[in-house]
């Protein structure tokens, strides 16, 4: 009788459980369809299109991580580059957009590629005849550039206009690994192949320095002709060329010193500047002062979604470091995008192939298999054509060369036509601390790499010849794509850096344009009218869960989009402190990822100094315990 009882008790429980997670599940699908519900074009009500830019501008974000959400973790923000520029292109000739405003106090840049682009679509905003205000606590270089294609330029009184330009230290690790006794094997093809030499100098190289240099330079000039050109009464020279002298005129306030120099317009609290904008967008009825109409930009972006008519013209991403195997959004897996390809093609929808790279490279394994997979297509009668975004090196300079026509932009960053591997050993590490490795080898590669004892000669001769096959290998399919001699790749190549206005006149780039004109190259090699055709990107959607917390996180983001938030607010100290804190952590989750890495690389580490500044939470954390370790 007793069993029987437990027996049915454990039933009732059982379907007591059931129900619950039914009603769970359905509680969840039914908020997951009313928060991911495309609002209304029409329900758009009049205001000021908002664009609170508190993140980087990337090619294509970082997958949200559910688990990070959920424990409260900080999640980066990041804006995908396409998005923000369909933003601004839709709000050109709507008339419920009464301005656009950027809230820059929590922007944290991005590559100069796309600073350009986003910068060139709010001056179309502003050409149109519609007013752009900006505002930051304190402008940095990335901030600004977008700021000077404003028609106001907004700044608190205890912030203004920092000009730093590129460049500044990397760390090397040299000294440290001799004090540990741990050897850095590196195998390389490169005079400009500078990214292993951390690990084998105590500092940078004359070749390095030399190229370098020479790429940001050039990149500053860029970015000096682009401002000038967008807000041509700012005297960016002065700014630049003494800002000491500058400053110590306004007596030590820098946000006078830039009112002088004519880089900002008004100075002004956020009270002060929302009540600008609301003199254009409107007050809302029961706001505090300061607020006024606004348009969210993720409504804005559901009401203005990416046209599905005509033709479809395949967009492959190929964005962030190439991995092997399986990535999420954010890195680029060869098994994932390849899978992606191949599995498109089987499909006779597709008309042409656009592959957008946006990457610093990584192995050199997933980036031959991503290659392949382009080529598959060809060999279908498929056009492929190579869109650079803001970085294609190395790695991503190895997928672009698939391509029958390659378009990049004048600041594009790319070439870094080179190899590299690290294999590190810890025998000396060992002896410091009376510990000895012998043992019985049959062959000269038997337990090979020994991590306890070194690598024999023989290894390092045959990975080394491994690395100049691979390099061969790279300098070969550049040559046949670019239809030059291996001699002439080998001399522009060596792992140099190169900028797009360079990189075409050495022919490593056909034409300059962004991923419009590679689309519309791309249906004209197809023989269609590439007015009458639309991009399909082949990407892996999140599931409904990931959705559901994207969406839940949105309208926490929002809830405040009638008005500039004051909680983002950061002066110059706290923006540079962060910064650097930001770029530390950055810099030992590439000294991290180098040692980890499983293949050979086709990377360029020195382009990270030139995007924005975004280290994940992993490396985050790693510096703070580093931090707390040398505290102590």
């Amino acid at each position: 009788m007793v069993r029987l009882v437990r027996g049915a008790w454990k039933i009732l429980v059982g379907i007591k459980d059931a129900l619950v997670l039914a009603l769970l599940l359905l509680f969840f699908a039914g908020l997951f369809a009313v928060l991911s519900a495309r609002p209304d074009n029409k329900a758009i009500e009049d205001g000021a299109l908002f664009l609170a830019l508190d993140g980087t501008i990337t090619e294509q974000p970082a997958r949200i991580d559910p688990t990070a959400a959920l424990t409260g973790q900080a999640i980066p923000h990041e804006f995908a580059l396409q998005d923000v520029t369909r933003a601004l292109e839709a709000a050109k000739g709507d008339d419920r957009v009464k301005a656009v405003v950027l809230d820059l106090d929590g922007f944290m840049g991005g590559y100069p590629a796309a600073l350009t682009s986003v910068a060139s679509a709010i001056a179309d905003v502003r050409k149109s005849g519609k007013p752009v205000l900006a505002y930051a606590t304190a402008y940095t270089d990335s901030g600004y550039m977008l700021a000077s294609a404003a028609s106001e330029i907004w700044s608190d009184p205890m912030g203004g206009v920092l000009i730093r330009g590129p460049g500044g230290s990397q760390l090397y690790y040299k000294g440290l690994l001799d004090k540990l006794g741990v050897n850095a094997h590196i195998y390389r093809v490169g005079t400009y192949k500078s990214a292993v030499e951390p690990y084998m100098r105590s500092d940078q190289s004359p070749a390095a320095k030399e190229a370098m240099q020479a790429l940001y330079g050039s990149i500053f000039s860029q970015w000096q002709e682009m401002v000038a050109k967008l807000r041509p009464q700012a005297d960016i020279k002065a700014m630049v060329a003494d800002p000491a002298t500058l400053i110590a005129a306004a007596n030590g306030d820098l946000a006078k010193a830039s009112m002088n120099a004519k880089l900002i317009d008004h100075m002004g609290d956020r009270i002060a500047f929302g009540k600008r904008v609301a003199e254009i967008a409107g007050t809302p009825d029961d706001r505090p002062a300061g607020s006024f109409r606004a348009i969210g930009y993720q409504d804005w972006l559901d009401a203005h979604p990416l046209p599905t008519t005509g033709d479809a013209i395949g967009v492959i991403t190929v964005a962030g470091e190439i991995v092997d195997g399986e990535a999420k959004p954010g890195m680029a897996g060869g098994e994932t995008i390849s899978r992606l390809i191949l599995d498109a093609l089987k499909d006779d929808k597709l008309k042409a192939l656009v592959v957008r790279v946006d990457s610093p490279g990584g192995s050199a394994l997933a980036s031959e298999q991503i290659r392949q997979a382009l080529l598959q297509a060809k060999a279908k009668g498929i056009p492929v054509v190579t869109s650079m975004g803001s970085l294609a090196a190395s790695g991503g300079y190895w997928v672009s060369t698939a391509g029958e026509e390659i378009f990049a932009e004048p600041n594009t960053i790319t070439g870094s036509i080179g190899i590299f591997g690290i294999i590190p050993t810890f025998e000396d590490t060992l002896k410091k601390i009376g510990v000895n490795a012998d043992g019985v080898k049959t062959t000269p590669l038997s337990g090979q790499p020994d991590i306890y004892a070194g690598t024999t000669p023989e290894f390092d001769q045959i990975l080394q010849s491994q690395i100049e096959n691979g390099y061969a290998r790279f300098v070969g399919l550049v040559a046949k794509s670019r239809k030059m001699t291996p001699e002439r790749v080998n001399e522009i190549g060596q792992g140099r850096v190169w900028v797009g206005g360079d990189a075409r006149q050495l022919g490593l780039v056909d034409k300059f344009g962004g991923l419009d004109d590679a689309i519309a190259e791309a249906a004209k090699r197809a023989k269609l009218d590439p007015k009458k055709v639309h991009a399909e990107y082949l990407t892996e959607k999140p599931g409904e869960f990931e959705q559901l917390i994207a969406s839940l996180l949105r309208e926490s983001d929002d809830k405040d989009n009638d008005h500039v938030s004051a909680d983002a607010t950061t002066d110059l100290f706290a923006r540079v402190g962060m910064e650097r804190r930001a770029m530390l952590a950055q810099a030992f989750g590439d000294a991290r990822r180098l040692v980890d890495a499983g293949s050979v690389q086709a990377r360029c580490l020195q382009c990270a100094g030139l995007g924005p500044v975004a280290p994940s939470p992993e490396d985050t954390k790693l510096v703070s315990l580093f931090l707390q370790h040398a505290a102590q």
